[in-house]
């Protein structure tokens, strides 16, 4: 028989996943509400764990290829949708969806949007296009903002401010795939669009070859630059949000861009290390990102969003 953990137990349990799964994360979601830190929480636990299994990690370290992925997809599907269904799982984190879609009415979509993402890494997948790159980025980042969105009260139907936590998810994904390109090649993946390797003249089996660095030197401040311009458009959403909750999102926003602002800086030299924000520098911010949620109506007011952008998929 299942046991069934109580929904404290479930939040305990999602509390320490992202203690040790996202540092940067943790620290943005103390700004929440209560209610709100809870439930982020308990998305955050499904997110890492659906990640783990896929990925074959431990928290969100150490990817690896897996030699089973059909089953581990058909794994995720089926706890995922039992989750949905309002179905006891077993599984503390898929459990923890459970609990956070029922109580904000999440639309199922999204949830499933993302486990295509681990799809599309299973498969052995790589962008060839601009398009290509942008669609991944909306399966493993775009739809998981969208979630988070309602998480924060956003309506499911609030389209407009639903692209708007997108595309702050698709400047979170460009910014990370920018800083890991070392390590993606090393796991045998790449992400970099096959036509922006072309253009550069990098082959796509030697990326971080030492003779094409100037070169991948220009693809990873090609990346920075959209993540920023997906991160800008992001911050037009927060009117919508309840103050700690715009907070939250302007900080992480922030804390997140610095990562391709820091790829963009180093240029070649921007996989020697791995790329990463100071304890100093989240705090400073986070502060800073009191003061924007302040005058969020006066800084982003009503805009229509960029037509250049790329656009989630609808339904």
């Amino acid at each position: 028989m299942t046991r069934e953990l109580t929904r404290a137990q479930l939040v305990e349990h999602a509390r320490a996943s992202i203690a040790v799964g996202s540092k940067s994360f943790a620290a943005a979601s103390k700004l929440f509400d209560p209610a709100t830190r809870e439930r982020a929480w308990l998305l955050y636990a499904w997110c890492r764990r659906c990640d783990d299994i896929a990925d074959g990690q431990v928290a969100g370290h150490g990817t690896s290829r897996v030699a089973d992925a059909p089953a581990r997809l058909a794994e995720l599907r089926a706890k995922t949708d039992a989750a949905l269904a309002g179905e006891v799982v077993g599984d503390p984190a898929f459990d923890a969806l459970r609990v956070v879609a029922a109580e904000t009415r999440l639309p199922a979509r999204f949830a499933r949007d993302l486990i295509e993402g681990f799809a599309l890494d299973a498969a052995e997948w790589r962008p060839r296009t601009d398009d290509d790159l942008c669609r991944y980025c909306y399966h493993v980042a775009g739809a998981v903002g969208c979630m988070m969105a309602v998480v924060m009260g956003v309506a499911p139907e609030d389209d407009a401010t639903l692209d708007r936590a997108c595309d702050l998810g698709l400047a979170f994904q460009l910014a990370n795939i920018a800083r890991d390109v070392g390590e993606d090649a090393a796991a045998g993946r790449c992400y970099l669009p096959g036509e922006w390797l072309a253009e550069v003249g990098i082959p796509a089996d030697a990326v971080m070859a030492p003779a094409y660095r100037p070169a991948l030197a220009t693809l990873g401040a090609q990346l920075a630059g959209r993540a920023a311009a997906y991160e800008a458009s992001a911050r037009y959403g927060t009117p919508a949000l309840p103050f700690r909750s715009a907070w939250a999102v302007l900080a992480a926003a922030a804390i997140y861009g610095a990562i391709g602002r820091e790829v963009a800086r180093r240029g070649e030299r921007a996989w020697d290390t791995r790329v990463s924000t100071s304890r100093a520098a989240k705090l400073g911010f986070i502060a800073r990102a009191a003061a924007q949620a302040a005058r969020r109506r006066a800084l982003y007011p009503p805009t229509p969003r960029d037509p250049m952008l790329w656009t989630r998929p609808r339904g």
